[in-house]
Formats: structure tokens, C-alpha cells, sequence
């Protein structure tokens, strides 16, 4: 099933996407008065089989009728990221003169955690404002959406707390990470996390490995790369986060991005006022979101 989050006069309502009809039902009377996404998933063992039962009878209208924001607009707290995920992305980050001397020559031995603030989610097709610097850069990523929630998940149980998926652009300012030697101001400006356009759940997603990943700009292919070469798979990444923090459910992991950003080319080539930035992956639509 896909959700979005669906921005209207009276406020913020969920809706279930027919992909293949490209329309989109309003389940706000099916679900209890005022949830939004984060309600939903946590209540989904209640509310999932209504949706899947009675979303049908409802009337539906063009997706390309309604606004659509994050499909979690506000996070309960800080977006969950990993930097230097796939090994070809983090050979361009070591080279590139932007990483810290003690790191730039080695692949990560442990998931390098970071976070985005929630301040800086924003939706599918809203624009994307630069604010204090002088070189933005895009990472599409795959994104997990915990279900239920635990602390010291093991690997095996890791895709139990799955709820399912949707994508990431971790914009980041690289001058203002360089600059500061830590991740989370460069990566936290305003807009700076775009989400979307859906909340896929995991039963539709057969094979997590088997999806492929792809950044364009300006309908040039950045990035591309298929999820089995993450270094640390989604397994892993929720055993290390649980291991000593309780995951909460609604929490967001981004995965990492693959190469292709940027910084990594020689000169970099980093986002411009009117750039078109778009992040595909296989089975959950497009992000696409244009820089101010």
C-alpha cells in the first residue's frame, strides 16, 4: 500500500495511491479523528486492515490534483542517516579533501551515524532554498520507516519493526560541514530534507537488495546503484541504532547515498538556483524537488 500525507483547506489529511490509475483516496473518515501518518503507522495493526478493506470504496481524484507534503511532515525527533555507505561513495568522499584527515583513506569498520533535524523535512515538489552556502549537494536515499519500535533488535528480527519505506534527499551543504567537521548543521538547513512522494509498506516490497537506486539533475543520471552494495544493510543499521536507543515507531533511517554527488567530480559540480533534482527507486516513485 502506498500513503502520502495530503495538504488541503481544513489541513493534513492520509491518503491510499493507485499508482497504476495515478489517483489518490482521502482515507481521513477511515482513520481516528485528527491521525496523520505517524498515528496510523503506529496504530497499523488496527487501522492497516481498514484501509486495505474499505480504501476501495472511497472516491478518488488525479494524484496530480492534490498537494502533497513529506508523508511525515514533522518526525518525532531527528531523521536517522548513515554516512559513507556504499564503498564507491565513500572512496569519492575520502578523496574529495571534504572528509577528516583521520578517515578520508579507509571504508567505515561501523555505520557512521548522523541525524537531520526535523526542521528540515519538506515535501515532493517544494523547493529547496539554499540558505547560507555556496555548495549545495544532493544523496538520494532509500529510507526504512520503523513500525514497531524496540531497543536491542537483532539482526534477525530487524525487518520485524519494518513499516516499510520511502525516499530521502539528504541536501547538504558541504562548505558548512567541512567547515564545522561535523555532520549535522550542514545537513539540518531549512528544506534541506525532502521526503517522499509515498509511504510504501514493506509487504510490497518483496526484496529489499533487488531495488536499484537513481539521482538525476536535470534529467542527467548522477547516481545509480542497487541496494545490495550498502556496506551496512538494513539489518545491521537497526541492531546498531537499537543496540543501547529505543526506536520509536515513525522513526526514519536513511540508508546512505551511492556515488555520484557532487562533491565527487573534478570540479564539483554542486546544485544551481533552478536545478531539477530527482531520486528514484524501484517500486516507490520519484522525489523530485527544484533548488531555489
Amino acid at each position: 500500500m502506498k500513503l502520502v500525507t495530503i495538504s488541503s483547506a481544513t489541513g493534513r489529511s492520509v491518503g491510499v495511491v493507485d499508482a497504476a490509475t495515478g489517483t489518490v483516496r482521502d482515507v481521513g473518515g477511515l482513520i481516528p479523528p485528527g491521525a496523520g501518518l505517524l498515528e496510523v503507522i503506529e496504530r497499523w495493526d488496527e487501522v492497516g486492515p481498514l484501509l486495505r478493506d474499505r480504501a476501495g470504496e472511497l472516491s478518488a481524484q488525479p494524484l496530480e490534483s492534490v498537494e502533497l507534503l513529506a508523508p511525515v511532515p514533522v518526525p518525532r525527533r531527528n531523521v536517522w542517516c548513515v554516512g559513507k555507505n556504499y564503498r564507491d561513495h565513500a572512496v569519492e568522499f575520502g578523496r574529495s579533501g571534504y572528509d577528516t584527515p583521520d578517515r578520508s583513506d579507509a571504508l567505515p569498520e561501523r555505520p557512521i551515524i548522523f541525524s537531520k533535524a526535523t526542521t528540515s523535512v519538506t515535501g515532493p515538489d517544494a523547493l529547496v532554498h539554499p540558505g547560507p552556502t555556496r555548495e549545495l549537494d544532493y544523496e538520494g536515499e532509500l529510507t526504512v520507516i520503523i513500525g514497531r519500535g524496540g531497543r536491542g533488535i537483532s539482526r534477525e528480527d530487524a525487518y520485524d519493526h519494518v513499516w516499510g519505506y520511502t525516499l530521502i534527499n539528504d541536501v547538504t551543504a558541504r562548505d558548512v560541514q567541512r567547515d564545522h567537521k561535523q555532520w549535522l548543521l550542514g545537513k539540518s538547513f531549512d528544506t534541506h530534507c525532502p521526503m517522499g512522494p509515498y509511504a510504501v509498506t514493506a509487504d510490497e516490497i518483496y526484496d529489499v537488495t533487488a531495488l536499484e537506486l537513481e539521482t538525476t539533475v536535470n534529467g542527467e543520471r548522477r547516481q545509480w546503484a542497487p541496494l545490495k552494495d550498502l556496506i551496512f544493510d538494513i539489518p545491521e543499521l537497526i541492531s546498531t541504532i537499537s543496540a543501547g536507543t529505543t526506536l520509536l515507531p515513525g522513526d526514519l533511517i536513511a540508508t546512505g547515498t551511492p556515488a555520484g554527488v557532487g562533491l565527487g567530480f573534478d570540479p564539483p559540480r554542486f546544485l544551481e538556483s533552478g536545478d531539477v533534482v530527482e531520486v528514484t527507486v524501484t517500486g516507490l516513485g520519484t522525489l523530485r524537488n527544484r533548488i531555489a
